[in-house]
């Protein structure tokens, strides 16, 4: 009998079993008061029995029981073999080794069971019992149902699949009656699993000078614990998990293989011999297969799940009867299982079929994808299960599995990037030598960089362009202009602005003006891309004519018409043209909402541009929708650089409507994709948006570490002066202010974005320049907030965004309470904190109530400024800022803890209530309530203010309001208490 090497408590397979481990645990207790039980472990192949046998056996060794494990295999020599064994490694003078279970064995093997547990007590592990003879089986049926009595404990690891129905039935009714303990480990959940790849290599992820405390939230910063390659992210470390089904030792292949989730299902990955080493337990029961099976389940691989016995058949060569036979094989190994529906059959997990696929010996590949290449396409079969036949044959030479690679890609594009790539190049590699700059091979190169593109492998792809362009001259127009608009979008994506505007400037000279109705699609490629290089330039201003053209141009109900209309719509934006950029807006909604599901997510790129202007206006709803939908087509390496966009975009949106730990979650994806492109200003905006979310959820003393962290993330912004350098500038500024450096904000802000601001984002203006009114007002310079908050006004009056002019209302409120106004202040900030709540903006919300509680206690009394507080007490717990908690409780511990306190005596309660009334009052309604008081009329008052006489009436009615008074009569009283009272 080999003994089993025990699987070590607390190792990676472990990982989320910590109910199963407490069960064992139970049992080690009981078998120390001398209790003993019958275990059953259960599930799926490699989902961790083994392991789990392994810790009892520790356990119980270590309370100072006796062990004893046996393993059962296939193929026995005798009938009892496994009892056989187990019996001589007790007691090997009664029982010596090859002697075969007689009449009545059950009793004797419960007498020495019973006397070798008896003094210390002694557990028996039994594994892959599902293999054992039918004698043992019975004998192991009869134990269970009949245990030795003491404390003994019998563990046996099966699969129900796979064992008979007698053992089977023993243990399902000690199950019922409750003298069988069973454990079902389920799939590891996502925690779990990453767990299991946490420690199987070095840390990788998100790369900065930010490590937060041991007490930091589990959303707040994570380090994925990677293999050396691909990089582990949480995206990665996510589709991984879902392609693993949970299955610990499924998961470990993949990795083995490194996993490309770009590649899956069509391959498990590169590594080939590291995926066998692996799956060593598989390779095992291959080859244990009989011939007729091997080659059937080799077949089936070939032709992949879901797979028919006629196909196989066919293929194979082993006609229906045999293979029909090696299927009822199959699927007794539980290798395959039946489906529920149409006769055809799959391997119980996906990682197997790649398993059997490289398994199999080249020549029965070949010859097996050859017939399966030519069944498919007799039948019709759709290009990209042909494809993948193909793609092991073209090396043959025939055009028609180069054709079928062509049509494979085109129908994978979409969803496999990196698989239609590797299946054009394929084809393009193969093509016959001639003509260079012929049609066919020029568009296939093209394609071929597309999908290249769309999977970050801009070298190469840009490398494959430059190739085609040496030949421009010779290139018919339309593929001349499409080569010059990949070209373009190539050289933007590398960062090389310049090189990508000369680039699409020159092929935009060859264009015929006005252009021409239809619009050609070479044609709106090129000025997609023309326009894509000014946006992410900011000088989106240059290309608005020829882009509302082309859109104008193109045919209505044609491919072209969202990417441009989605385009204009982010471009005018950007611009801060609103009233046209939200009619765009409105119409490229109204396209890509119609659009199914099949056909949305083939453009993630119009859906990504339409969600960030609907950002910037402030339809934070409509952006959420846009933008999550198009995530579902593009993963970590698919499309990446979308992707990274899309996240960005995401990351402002959650940051804005308060969902905190979703921020930081998406930011460190962003980060580690962004780096692994080569991006490094997106990488540098999602490191602040980072620090940004970060400064929230974190308390206060963590403020100098995220000030550096947001450093970083600008210092890599801005290594390429653009749209996103001018984002991060202000992501920065706000960071600096909120952690406590308002120079350092004001410094970044007039640095970064001009002596007014005018080279930061159109749409955000308002809103800095508000950030820059704070930042001197913590400075000192009160001439320098009032001079700043006067541009805001300005600018958001022009601009028309609600919420942007609330941050200038906030401003302005702040500024009052620095001049002593609280009345006003209060007010204002009340407006602007009702307004944040209504749109759903908790963050700002809480902080404006924070902000405004001074004005509110001094305006209204402490009962206001603490419900003030309290209410952003809750808003801040809810979203997870617990930095707004912190400033609460501060703002709170400042305030007077009576109504008494707030600065006269008890008796001046009717005056204080008159007081806090008048400090209602804005400044100009104060003069305007001054001089009726004094008994001008409403037009002299008009007169002297240079107003109409309908302001002053306007104003005169909401001072009656504030002042509860009824009419102008009542003024003087209202005001003469306050204003002739002498001063305390």
């Amino acid at each position: 009998m080999a003994p089993e090497d025990p699987a070590h408590e607390g190792g990676t397979v472990l990982a989320g079993r910590d109910p199963q481990i407490a069960c064992l645990a139970g049992v080690v207790e009981a078998l120390t008061e001398g209790r003993g039980a019958v275990l059953e472990v259960t599930g799926e192949p490699g989902i961790g029995k083994t392991a789990l046998l392994g810790v009892l056996a520790e356990r119980a060794a270590g309370a100072g029981a006796r062990t004893a494990r046996a393993h059962a295999a296939r193929g026995t020599s005798f009938p009892g073999q496994l009892i056989a064994e187990l019996l001589h490694a007790l007691e090997p003078r009664e029982f010596p080794a090859g002697r075969e279970p007689g009449a009545g064995a059950d009793a004797e093997v419960r007498n020495v069971l019973g006397r070798w547990a008896a003094r210390r007590g002694g557990v028996v592990v039994l594994d892959n019992v599902h293999l054992c003879d039918a004698r043992s089986a019975e004998l192991l049926a009869r134990l269970a149902r009949t245990p030795p009595p003491g404390p003994f404990v019998l563990a046996l690891a099966h699969r129900p699949r796979r064992s008979g129905p007698v053992l089977r039935e023993a243990l399902e009714h000690g199950v019922e009656t409750g003298s069988v303990v069973r454990l079902t480990p389920p799939p590891l959940d996502l925690r779990a699993a990453s767990a299991v790849l946490g420690a199987a290599g070095p840390r990788t992820g998100p790369t900065s000078s930010y490590a937060p405390s041991p007490a930091a939230p589990d959303h707040a910063y994570t380090e994925w614990r990677a293999f050396p390659s691909p990089v582990v992210d949480a995206a990665y470390a996510e589709r991984l998990h879902a392609a693993s089904g949970g299955n610990p030792r499924m998961l470990r292949i993949l990795v083995a293989a490194r996993w490309d989730p770009d590649e899956w299902p069509l391959s498990a990955g590169p590594d080939r011999d590291g995926m066998l080493r692996e799956a060593v337990s598989v390779v095992t029961e291959l080859d244990s297969l009989t011939a007729d099976a091997a080659a059937s389940v080799h077949v089936a691989a070939v032709l992949g799940d879901p797979f028919l016995p006629d196909d196989v058949a066919a293929v194979s060569g082993l006609g229906l009867e045999r293979t029909l036979g090696a299927f009822t094989r199959l699927v007794d190994a539980d290798l395959i299982r039946p489906l529920p529906w149409g006769g055809g059959y799959a391997f119980r997990h996906p990682v197997l079929g790649h398993v059997a696929l490289e398994h199999a010996s080249p020549s029965l590949r070949v010859n097996a994808h050859r017939r399966a290449l030519d069944l498919l396409t007799a039948r019709g079969a759709p290009a990209l299960r042909r494809a993948r036949q193909a793609e092991h044959l073209v090396g043959a030479g025939r055009a028609e599995t180069r054709q079928a690679l062509v049509e494979g890609a085109a129908e994978a594009m979409a969803a496999s990037p990196a698989v239609a790539a590797r299946w054009l190049r394929l084809a393009l590699d193969h093509l016959p030598a001639g003509d260079r700059v012929s049609a066919p091979r020029v568009a296939l190169a093209l394609d071929c960089c597309r999908a290249l593109t769309a999977v970050g492998r801009l070298q190469e792809a840009r490398s494959l362009v430059h190739d085609v362009l040496r030949h421009r001259a010779d290139l018919p127009a339309d593929l001349r202009l499409s080569a010059y608009a990949v070209c373009g979008e190539l050289e933007r994506l590398l960062g090389r602005h310049q090189e990508a505007e000369a680039v699409v400037r020159t092929a935009l000279d060859l264009l015929p003006r006005p252009l021409p109705v239809p619009l050609p699609a070479p044609m709106a490629e090129l000025v997609t891309a023309y326009g894509r290089v000014q946006l992410f330039r900011g000088a989106y201003g240059e290309a608005r004519d020829v882009v509302r053209e082309a859109a104008g141009a193109a045919e209505t109900g044609g491919p072209a018409v969202p990417y441009l209309r989605a385009l204009a719509a982010l471009g005018d934006t950007q611009l801060g043209l609103l009233p046209e950029a939200v009619a765009e807006v409105t119409g490229c909604a109204r396209i890509v909402d119609a659009l199914p599901d099949a056909a949305a997510v083939t453009m993630p790129d119009v859906l990504a541009m339409l969600g960030c202007a609907e950002l910037f206006q402030e339809r934070f709803h409509d952006a959420y929708r846009h933008l999550e939908r198009g995530l579902q087509a593009t993963t970590g390496a698919t499309r990446r650089f979308i992707r990274v966009n899309q996240l960005v975009a995401l990351c402002h949106l959650d940051q804005l409507t308060g969902r905190l730990e979703s921020l930081c979650r998406r930011a460190g994806e962003a980060e580690v994709l962004a780096r692994t492109s080569g991006a490094d200003e997106a990488a540098g905006v999602a490191m602040i948006l980072r620090a940004t979310g970060l400064l929230w959820t974190r308390p206060r003393r963590d403020a100098d570490r995220l000030l550096d962290l947001a450093g970083e993330g600008l210092a890599l912004a801005l290594r390429k002066r653009g749209w996103r350098a001018a984002v991060a500038v202000g992501l920065r500024a706000h960071v600096q202010f909120y952690g406590g450096d308002p120079a350092g904000c004001l410094r970044t802000l007039v640095e970064g974005g001009g002596p007014r601001l005018e080279r930061l984002l159109r749409a955000w203006q308002p809103s800095l320049l508000a950030l820059a009114c704070l930042a001197a007002l913590r400075c000192g310079d009160i001439d320098g907030a009032r001079d700043w908050a006067r541009t805001g006004e300005a600018v958001a009056e022009r601009l028309g965004l609600p919420l942007q002019h609330q941050h200038v209302r906030r401003a302005r409120a702040t500024l009052h309470a620095a001049e002593g106004e609280h009345g006003p202040a209060a007010e204002l900030f009340h407006e602007a904190a009702e307004s944040f709540r209504r749109a759903g903006l908790p963050v700002e919300h809480a902080w404006t109530l924070v902000t405004g509680a001074p004005s509110a206690q001094a305006a209204h009394g402490t009962d206001q400024a603490l419900e003030w507080l309290d209410v952003a007490g809750k808003a801040g717990r809810a979203c997870g800022a617990q930095r707004i908690r912190e400033e609460a409780a501060r703002a709170r511990t400042l305030l007077p803890a009576t109504r008494a306190a707030t600065g006269a005596a008890d008796a001046t309660a009717p005056d204080s209530g008159a007081r806090a009334a008048v400090a209602l009052l804005t400044e100009r309604e104060r003069e305007i309530a001054e001089l009726a008081a004094g008994g001008k009329r409403t037009k002299e008052i008009a007169e002297q203010l240079f107003v109409s006489t309908r302001t002053v009436e306007t104003h005169l009615g909401r001072v009656y309001r504030k002042l509860d008074i009824p009419s102008r009569a009542a003024l003087p009283g209202a005001l003469g208490r306050v204003v002739h009272r002498p001063a305390v």
